[in-house]
């Protein structure tokens, strides 16, 4: 039986850790703020991934409709917010973190078909 080198096992597992998060520092400050926005009416919201307010837009005649329309709202815009802000991450992290370690951090691709899905691309150009 061949003998396991523990040690060397354990630094060459921290070499592929540090690499993979150099790599994915990188694309991070290569891609910009990762957020997601979503907008309907005279209400915009934004979100971090994850699904953090981080901010709202509200034009003064969507007040008319009251606060618990406009709460309902508000979480509409901010899961579809957050739906965009996980599928960036997703773009800009999937060539150096494994799919499935993307989606159990709820980070997932959406469909180029889905009404959530947005114009653009993570290359720079229309999508």
């Amino acid at each position: 039986m061949a003998e396991f080198d523990i040690d060397l096992a354990s630094a060459r597992i921290a070499e592929q850790a540090e690499r993979a998060g150099a790599e994915a520092s990188a694309r991070l400050a290569r891609s910009g703020p990762v957020v997601g926005k979503a907008a309907s009416g005279g209400i915009e919201v934004q979100v971090a991934p994850g699904g953090l307010l981080t901010g709202v837009s509200i034009h003064r005649s969507e007040l008319r409709h009251g606060s618990a329309v406009l709460a309902d709202r508000i979480f509409e815009l901010a899961q579809r917010a957050t739906r965009r802000a996980g599928d960036r991450m997703y773009h800009a992290l999937s060539p150096v973190v494994d799919r499935e370690q993307l989606e159990t951090l709820g980070y997932e691709p959406i469909p180029d078909d889905d009404p959530d899905a947005e114009t653009y691309s993570y290359g720079g150009g229309q999508r």
